[in-house]
């Protein structure tokens, strides 16, 4: 029988890594502290979640001198233990909690910080990745105002209930009742407007629909309670797009802080690949704040606009160096392939799932570059109709990754190679194929002679 061979730099003792290591298993409210027994007797503390508590808790960390530790992020209740202790020039790691698992048996408070310090001391833990203090302030607002802008679509569900309610089909004539138009129409009837004449002339000009089709969809059953709820969905509404702005104002301050000590780029910003701005996008100048904070314009790429890459940059930070290669981003982001294998036998490849938010944005992005005539577009149609639109997706998405990636750190330019690249690249690959089989079988394949029509008189 033929012996297994180790894994390279395999030893056989665990050395300790992290001799001044402590562990944190945290709570909503109290927090189980354990040191290694050689700088305390008494290794093992419980601190209230109080934020005088944990600052004795950090006290007593520096009295023993403990100069790193780790820490499952627990809901949110790690963010204020985080920042205190980050604060107080402690170096403090997030660890996955499937990779902090302990073994089978009994399970306490105290064990878990006792084997969160352990794994630490010896190294087995790796960081989960946390951006700089100021792109996670920018990530905080970014974060926030999605939530806003949900609650604020809620609320656009509830105007359209309200004037299906009342028989006004105002969705049918419009693209979107909270444009121009919709809402000069839906405000005149809350004010007291009941003509459909006059309420279809409030009908903006580029709208496509003409006065007289938006007047026959106007004329409805005007009861006080519908209106009275469109009311105040309407009110609610406003109330929320108010927040949004506001919201608007602490971003543009966040990108003004990371672009204090920012030089512009000497090259001017590249010409916008579309003028068009996507719905619900911050009325802030994001591709030229942007430009002078990263350097590089990542609009240029295909699938990802400028609230894209904003959204991004707060979620991956402006330092693409933390991955050493693509192949690591992609990894972070679960988008390369599992590696489940038994016996020498592949078990499973299948991408795990996550809830990283960048991930789901390469993914929508994914999706919304099928439907165009680019060289990714052309990419994901034939791969969906080879293995379908789930994989597809994943494959794209991926290759936005690394798109995005290679122009965050290297700076290199991308440059779009027309949708008929990758059909190209597929027929040459068919034929190399074609040419290996027609050899192995002893025949060579020939390229087809056009034959010129036969002219002249046929007697």
């Amino acid at each position: 029988m033929g012996k297994a061979k180790a894994c390279k730099g395999g030893k056989n003792q665990l050395q300790v890594i992290h001799p001044r290591a402590a562990g944190i298993d945290v709570g909503s409210k109290f927090h189980v502290v354990a040191v290694s027994a050689e700088y305390d007797p008494d290794p093992v503390r419980k601190f209230n979640s109080f934020t005088t508590d944990l600052h004795r808790l950090a006290d007593w960390l520096k009295a023993v001198g403990v100069t790193t530790i780790a820490m499952e992020s627990t809901g949110v209740y790690w963010i204020p233990v985080f920042e205190i202790l980050e604060s107080r020039g402690f170096d403090v790691i997030l660890v996955n909690a499937r990779e902090a698992k302990r073994v089978p048996g009994r399970k306490t408070d105290i064990k878990d910080a006792q084997w969160l310090q352990q794994l630490h001391q010896y190294g087995l833990l790796s960081a989960s990745f946390r951006p700089g203090e100021k792109i996670a302030s920018l990530r905080s607002y970014l974060r926030h105002r999605e939530r806003l802008t949900e609650y604020a679509a809620a609320h656009i569900q509830h105007m359209q209930k309200a004037l299906m309610q009342m028989n006004l089909q105002l969705q049918h004539v419009v693209s979107d009742i909270t444009g121009d138009t919709g809402m000069r129409i839906i405000r005149a009837i809350i004010e007291g407007e009941r003509s459909a004449t006059k309420l279809a002339s409030y009908r903006d000009p580029h709208c496509k629909q003409s006065e007289k089709t938006i007047s026959a969809a106007l004329t409805g059953n005007y009861r006080p309670e519908h209106v009275f709820s469109l009311k105040q969905a309407v009110a609610l509404y406003d109330f929320y797009q108010k927040q949004i702005k506001e919201c608007d104002q602490e971003i543009e301050k966040a990108l003004a802080a990371l672009n204090s000590d920012k030089n512009p780029p000497s090259e001017p910003l590249p010409k916008a690949r579309r003028t068009q701005k996507q719905k619900n996008e911050p009325g802030v100048p994001i591709r030229e704040m942007l430009y002078t904070l990263t350097g590089v314009d990542s609009t240029q790429i295909n699938g990802i606009g400028p609230y894209t890459t904003l959204r991004l940059v707060a979620e991956c930070g402006t330092d693409m160096a933390k991955w050493p290669t693509s192949k690591h981003f992609t990894s972070w982001l679960t988008l390369s392939p599992g590696n489940k294998i038994s016996g020498g036998k592949v078990l499973s490849s299948r991408t795990r799932r996550t809830k990283n938010r960048a991930t789901t944005l390469l993914r929508i992005a994914a999706v919304n570059i099928g439907k165009t005539q680019t060289a990714l577009g052309a990419f994901y149609r034939r791969l969906a109709a080879r293995v379908g639109k789930a994989k597809a997706v994943t494959a794209t998405a991926r290759k936005l990754a690394v798109l995005f990636y290679t122009l965050m750190r290297y700076g290199k330019a991308y440059v779009e190679p027309g949708a008929d690249y990758y059909e190209r690249q597929y027929r040459e690959r068919v034929l190399r194929a074609l040419s290996r089989k027609a050899a192995a079988l002893g025949y060579r394949l020939a390229q087809k002679q056009e034959t010129s029509p036969v002219t002249g008189n046929v007697s």
